[in-house]
């Protein structure tokens, strides 16, 4: 993270289809996912403005969206997915995701399987140089 400020959100539960058999395309099963946004909060505590912030109700709302959306076979890509997504907000600086798959189809017991990413936004001179 490249602030001390963030916003976390844990736990969210999203039903999904990926996976790469297909009877996890077919039936689908829950994936939860993890966020920790690096964000500066100052500008936000300071003026009492959720403009100046990212509106968490929201953000899940979008996370929960675009994990449920168009059926991929990793959960890495789905990570992918969703850091690009919060990496959108301006006011991000960083995120690291974590998607849990509970129900993947493993055939020893376990407790949970996750992939786990972590994103920094680009800075203005990099953004610069790709356009």
């Amino acid at each position: 993270m490249t602030t001390g400020d963030t916003i976390t959100l844990t736990g969210l539960r999203v039903r999904a289809h990926h996976g790469v058999y297909d009877f996890e395309r077919e039936n689908g099963q829950d994936f939860v996912i993890d966020l920790t946004v690096g964000v500066d909060l100052q500008a936000a505590s300071a003026s009492d403005d959720v403009a100046k912030t990212i509106h968490y109700g929201e953000l899940a709302e979008k996370v929960a969206a675009a994990v449920a959306s168009d059926p991929v076979d990793l959960i890495e890509t789905v990570a992918e997915r969703v850091a690009d997504l919060v990496l959108a907000y301006p006011v991000a600086t960083s995120v690291r995701v974590t998607v849990h798959k509970p129900d993947a189809p493993i055939s020893v017991p376990f407790d949970d399987v996750a992939v786990s990413i972590l994103r920094y936004a680009a800075t203005s001179a990099q953004r610069a140089a790709r356009s």
